[in-house]
């Protein structure tokens, strides 16, 4: 399995908006471009990204089909508009909890 990870911090005035994004469109962008979400962590207090998301596909060529697809950049332009210092990075997955 291979595995997509994204942090992000949501926008200040953004998180109303944000939380229908997420309730409306998130999951149903993932499952048109084969991703299954696996996890999503929100940090209450502390240093570093407020969220933490990620989704696993079965093998390195469906991840990067997914990501190179249309539904990818509608999802991160879709995204961008209420989070800011998103990064995303493709491991293999370890089935535990990762970085």
């Amino acid at each position: 399995m291979i595995k997509l990870i994204m942090t992000w911090n949501i926008r200040t005035g953004k998180e109303t908006e944000y939380l229908e994004f997420l309730n409306r469109d998130f999951v149903k962008l993932f499952d048109a471009m084969g991703i299954q979400p696996t996890d999503a962590w929100y940090q209450v207090w502390g240093h570093g990204y407020q969220v933490l998301a990620g989704g696993v596909t079965h093998s390195y060529d469906d991840m990067e089909k997914a990501l190179s697809s249309d539904d990818w950049k509608q999802f991160k332009t879709k995204l961008l508009e209420y989070v800011s210092d998103f990064k995303a990075k493709v491991v293999e997955s370890t089935g535990g909890f990762q970085l």
